[in-house]
């Protein structure tokens, strides 16, 4: 999961704080960036595919480093932030919005990790000022709630019986309570401690990037596997009801559909499945008599992934060979689907995308419950993909869209086209008024009828002597019909008028 650093240095992060019970003291920003990189040494290790940014702000913000998985530069760009004047939580939380839709888009779920001193700020730029002005906004809305999916972390750097801070606390409690997450608010317990501090940050490390282990299997093979990043529990709220569904551990392939036919279906997330190396198994006594360079040499075998047989590294040259996605049940009637993704012609990954729960989470392949092997089937039996619906849905017919004046024009322009080939157009003309008709009614664009109206008898008079009578008929009749009041009923259907030249 993508993670924004946002770093204070306003002037009060430049206080100095004194070391234990020597004399040696050191600002609240060096310890800011002490924690910072013991925070990039955990991911570093544990989560190393894991893009994090950096962003400083005090009145303004100002973006430092892009995401990157490289933590070095970060740790780089640390040393060369300067000090500026005081702190404004807003304006740094709209370049989150900013920087995050910019690079994510907004259905990517992105953690915040705000370092500062406790200070909300002062004036008209105090988050106090913000919070309380959040309801009448009318230009520049406040950044929280964010435009994505984002949980927010906050670590004061001060003691936990500061004055600023016990002021601040609910402040930074209704700001985590506006993201819609379950954010923290974390404080060192001896601010005077290096080791606390790193402490700190690594606690915060291992709570932000839980790393989800599970099974994949199909029939008699499995391969133990890691997620990236972690799937987190989704909520799905109906008209009567919430209900939240948490992943299995165990992700069980059903069946096989061609990449094709799968398409593109809604999406709650999607990760990267890679093989969980597997514990050393610890030695034998008889391994244990023999030499330090022979023990070397056996952990170095019993260790080296590329030597032992995977299901997991199977399955992703199979579908990538065939084209062909894996169907997977991670939970009580939820599924998802396994596919090879390649962001290059040389590397491949193998990935999950996890659908909404349900069963008829992909239209176009029915029930998933429901399918199974086409070999089980003669052709004349097995259907076909895409299942159509039994019901007709209120869509499947082309909608009326007005965005731009041109489009109005085009179908005003082909009824016109229509009317000057009656009688032999006759159908035409009246489905494409009916329709016209209908949404000009459903918008409240009366105005359009009587428009309409007028352009008929127009058209009545610059109609050339060669025309057909019926067209004259036909046209004074339309007119007629769209100016009565009476017939606005928008499931009134104009009908041809009967004339002699079209009874037949």
């Amino acid at each position: 999961m993508p993670t924004v650093i946002l770093l204070d240095v306003s002037l009060s992060m430049t206080k100095p704080v004194q070391l234990g019970d020597g004399f040696e003291t050191i600002t609240k920003k060096q310890l800011a960036e002490l924690g910072i990189c013991a925070f990039l040494d955990h991911l570093s290790i544990h989560s190393k595919l894991e893009f994090i940014s950096l962003m400083a702000f005090s009145s303004l913000y100002e973006e430092r480093c892009p995401f990157t998985r490289d933590y070095n530069v970060i740790k780089a760009e640390l040393k060369n932030i300067e000090d500026y004047d005081k702190t404004c939580v807003e304006t740094a939380l709209h370049g989150v919005n900013q920087m995050v839709l910019g690079e994510w888009g907004n259905n990517t779920a992105c953690q915040i990790l705000l370092v500062t001193d406790g200070n909300t700020g002062l004036g008209s730029n105090s988050l106090k000022e913000s919070l309380a002005t959040l309801n009448q906004r009318s230009k520049v809305p406040f950044p929280v709630p964010f435009s994505f999916p984002g949980k927010l972390h906050i670590v004061c750097l001060t003691p936990t019986n500061d004055f600023n801070f016990i002021k601040s606390k609910p402040l930074y409690q209704r700001l985590i309570d506006l993201t819609g997450s379950d954010g923290s608010i974390l404080v060192p317990e001896n601010l005077q401690s290096e080791a606390c501090i790193i402490s700190l940050f690594q606690k915060l490390a291992e709570d932000m990037y839980t790393t989800f282990r599970g099974t994949m299997k199909c029939g008699n093979m499995e391969s133990k596997i890691v997620l990236s990043p972690a799937p987190m529990p989704y909520t799905q709220v109906t008209d009567f009801d919430t209900q939240t569904h948490n992943m299995s551990e165990l992700i069980e392939v059903c069946g096989f559909v061609g990449v094709a036919d799968v398409g593109s279906p809604m999406a709650i997330s999607r990760h990267l499945i890679l093989p969980a190396s597997s514990p050393t198994k610890a030695s034998s006594p008889k391994k244990q008599e023999k030499s330090t360079a022979d023990l070397e040499i056996i952990e170095d075998d019993a260790t080296d992934e590329a030597r032992i047989p995977s299901f997991c590294v199977l399955l992703h040259g199979a579908l990538r060979v065939e084209n062909m996605a894996a169907l997977v049940n991670i939970g009580e009637n939820w599924f998802g689907f396994v596919y090879s993704w390649a962001d290059s012609k040389k590397k491949s990954n193998l990935m999950l995308t996890l659908l909404t729960p349900g069963a008829d989470a992909v239209p176009w392949l029915g029930d998933l419950n429901s399918l199974g092997s086409g070999e089980s089937f003669t052709p004349d039996q097995a259907g076909s993909f895409p299942v159509k619906p039994i019901e007709k849905r209120s869509y499947s017919q082309n909608g009326v869209v007005w965005i731009r004046q041109a489009g109005l024009q085009s179908d005003i322009q082909k009824i016109l086209r229509h009317a000057r080939k009656l009688p032999e157009k006759t159908q035409q003309f009246y489905k494409e008024l009916n329709r016209l008709r209908k949404a000009a009614i459903s918008l409240g664009f009366l105005e359009l009828l009587n428009g309409l109206a007028y352009i008929f008898d127009q058209e009545c008079l610059q109609l050339p002597g060669s025309a057909h009578p019926d067209c004259a008929l036909q046209l004074q009749h339309a007119a007629e019909v769209l100016r009565k009041t009476q017939n606005r009923d928008i499931k009134y259907v104009v009908m041809p008028l009967q004339t002699n030249y079209n009874s037949s």
